[in-house]
């Protein structure tokens, strides 16, 4: 409110526009409203300014930003209640009056209150706008059901002809097979009797019809019938970039928690170029059975499941998180039959020519969306993703149709790999690391979804399905794109994305009993181990050392007859403990026995390096080190290896630096010489001698692997933890 002089006059009620410190601030909406609401209690002939220029610019901001739940409150207020302000002010503001977030139910009420006859009620044209924002804020509504609960008080309303097309509508959108009854029925025919079969009206009727299909109408639902399609699309667009704006995205508000229908009235689910899916709407549905239209909350969902009747267009399926929730507690193999006979129907038109193409990659989008939200890819959409990789170029939606075949069932991996997957790899590849890493991120995703698939299912029947042959066939199958990745793209990260598909091998499927009980343990390729242990990366070791470590525990527990999986061997599984015997061997013998590329060792392979190379790489390090201190057995190990060293001399800088500062008593003299590093075993007795900390080797070591694993580097230590016998039992 403005200020009032001391010495004003009482007769004088003019207002003064303009007289807050923030008017200069346009986007200030809440001192534009307090002129708003100052200037609407005056009469325009009174005002000393024009409020012409502070309506324009509130609707300016409105337009920008929209209207905060408190400030929409005040709005609704100043075009529903009896003030001063003009009929075109009112207009402006109500085609502006754009909701950020939720719409309060008050703010319709207040609406619905505003409707009809009477001197304090807003004009038509104003109450038509106000019912034409009712329309296009609905799906925002807190709750929708408010207007249900109105339902007799706007339906008293249609023989307001000026306000009748947008009542038509509201009612159209809010009604349910409660609100459907004779009386009504005959009060809308004899209204459209009366105003000569009025579209809108016959629109209606049509609505009543749906839900009651055996009433008799006569010919009023037969002629032109209004279509109820969203007021101005405009609008809605400018509302949805308001509402991305904010911290909350907009969506279908009745729907959020979907246990609610899209509404048949709000906007349509497609996909990119305008592909169309039908709306949840039942039709011939009978008087004693429930309509999936009528279900607004879990409760009532539970309450019913039994008696709900499938909707007509049973498609709408895969958009509809609702009906999807039905399909998954009430399954019926006719209605998957129907929504595949339109999606084959969809295919048909485009090998036809009846349509382009790109339809299909536009229904990509859908199926995407139903198979996240069920977390199943049925059998019958298989045949539509053969069509797909015909006409795809391996790169459009590439994350889209990997995420969606992610979730194919568990199934023989030789059949499906031969109907579906080597025509989905012929296209996704082209000879980049690119689509060669996104080929690893699918398989890693299908190997997950089918280690749930697995974890849920009975161990009796786990035995019997596809799961023995397909997972090792999967994990060969992977082992091969593996190699061939570290070649193509020899990095980190790609390195550490083929660690995340043995890491759920190893952890998800080789470490639950009830798995490793019928499934076959199948190691990763030698070559891959060595590549990925020489890695310059500390993490790509300590994972991989991880990894191993996860195996050799399966290994065990197959072989332990008290273990809760153990088993006898399958054959595949007796050709590979050697091999993986020397992995162990060969990564003991370059991390801790300073023995690298040694052969003579029980299963040792020398890390698959040629004799030739390693005699090469000894005359090199003579050239480097002539006085033979640095020796190729030792140079991969704990204390020169170019992953490790930085640790192992970090600890031992520790240690030295709580020794100074008198922190723990390793000897009984000062320190006066420090280690300059690498450590040897040879370099520790010379530093005691020289009055340097004292400390054996193998405390050395053990000391580094606790050093490393208190720092998240954990492979390492559970790798020789579980391996050397001599700290098995330190540990124990």
């Amino acid at each position: 409110m403005s200020s009032v002089p001391e010495n004003h006059n009482s007769n004088d009620t003019s207002a003064h526009l303009g007289d807050h410190d923030h008017v200069g601030d346009k986007d200030n909406l809440g001192a534009l409203l307090d002129d708003i609401e100052a200037a609407s209690k005056v009469p325009s002939k009174r005002r000393q300014t024009s409020i012409k220029p502070t309506i324009e610019n509130l609707t300016s901001v409105l337009y920008d930003r929209g209207a905060l739940p408190d400030e929409l409150a005040r709005l609704v207020d100043l075009v529903t209640l009896t003030n001063h302000l003009d009929q075109a002010s009112k207009g402006a503001i109500i085609k502006n009056l754009y909701p950020v977030g939720k719409l309060n139910t008050d703010s319709a009420l207040k609406v619905v209150g505003a409707l009809g006859h009477g001197q304090l009620k807003p004009s038509f044209p104003i109450q038509s706008l106000l019912l034409r924002w009712l329309i296009m804020v609905y799906p925002l509504l807190q709750d929708t059901s408010i207007l249900s609960q109105t339902y007799g008080v706007l339906f008293n309303l249609l023989d307001t002809a000026a306000i009748r097309p947008q009542l038509c509508h509201v009612l159209a959108l809010i009604t349910r097979r409660k609100h459907v009854k004779p009386f009504r029925i005959q009060t809308i025919l004899a209204l459209s009797r009366q105003t000569g079969n009025d579209p809108n009206l016959t629109g209606l009727l049509r609505v009543f019809k749906n839900y009651y299909p055996e009433i008799i109408v006569g010919d009023a639902a037969k002629g032109r019938a209004a279509t109820f399609k969203h007021p101005d699309p405009q609008w809605r667009a400018r509302l949805d970039e308001i509402q991305q704006q904010q911290t909350e995205a907009i969506q279908d508000g009745t729907v959020r928690n979907g246990f609610a229908v899209k509404s048949a009235f709000g906007r349509q689910q497609r996909g990119a170029k305008g592909f169309f899916i039908p709306a949840v709407h039942t039709l011939h549905a009978q008087e004693n059975s429930v309509t999936l239209e009528e279900i607004s909350s879990p409760k009532s969902l539970a309450d019913n499941l039994e008696k709900i009747e499938l909707p007509t267009q049973l498609v709408a399926v895969l958009a509809d998180p609702l009906l999807q929730k039905l399909m998954l507690l009430r399954p019926d193999a006719e209605g998957l039959s129907r929504v595949y006979n339109w999606v084959t129907a969809c295919l048909d038109d485009v090998r036809s020519g009846d349509a382009d193409p790109s339809l299909l990659l536009d229904m990509v989008d859908i199926i995407h969306d139903y198979v996240v939200s069920t977390k199943t890819l049925p059998p019958l959409l298989e045949n539509f993703f053969r069509e797909i990789f015909q006409i795809w170029n391996g790169k459009d939606k590439r994350e889209i149709v990997i995420e969606t075949l992610s979730f194919l069932p568990l199934t023989n991996f030789k059949d499906l790999s031969q109907t579906l997957l080597q025509p989905f790899e012929s296209v996704l590849l082209d000879n980049t690391p690119e689509s060669q890493l996104s080929l690893l991120t699918f398989y890693t995703s299908l190997l997950r979804q089918w280690t749930l698939t697995m974890l849920s299912s009975e161990s009796t029947t786990l035995s019997s399905s596809a799961a023995p042959q397909s997972i090792p066939a999967l994990i060969a199958h992977v082992n091969t794109l593996s190699l061939t990745l570290t070649q193509t793209s020899p990095t980190v990260p790609t390195h550490l994305l083929i660690l995340d598909f043995y890491t759920l091998v190893s952890t998800r499927i080789f470490s639950s009993p009830s798995l490793l009980k019928h499934i076959p343990i199948t190691i990763p390729p030698s070559l891959l181990i060595y590549t990925l242990h020489f890695s310059h990366s500390l993490e790509v070791v300590s994972r991989l050392c991880g990894i191993l470590a996860t195996y050799k525990r399966a290994w065990e527990s197959v072989m332990v007859s008290t273990s809760p999986s153990a088993r006898p061997l399958f054959a595949e599984e007796r050709q590979q403990i050697t091999t993986f015997n020397a992995f162990l061997m060969d990564l003991c013998n370059v991390l801790w026995r300073g023995r690298a590329f040694a052969v003579s060792d029980a299963n040792a392979k020398g890390c698959l390096v040629p004799r030739a190379l390693e005699a090469a790489l000894r005359g090199y390090l003579k050239k480097v080190e002539p006085d033979g201190e640095l020796v190729l057995g030792s140079v991969f190990g704990l204390s020169h290896s170019p992953v490790l060293c930085l640790q192992s001399i970090s600890f031992l800088r520790e240690l030295e630096d709580r020794e100074l500062e008198g922190e723990m008593d390793i000897s009984d003299r000062g320190l006066r010489a420090r280690h300059a590093g690498p450590v040897t075993q040879q370099s520790l007795v010379a530093l005691a001698g020289k009055g340097g900390l004292e400390i054996s080797w193998q405390e050395y070591r053990a000391g580094v692997l606790r050093y490393l694993d208190e720092r998240g580097f954990k492979g390492v230590p559970e790798l020789m933890y579980n391996t050397m016998k001599n700290l098995m039992k330190g540990r124990q």
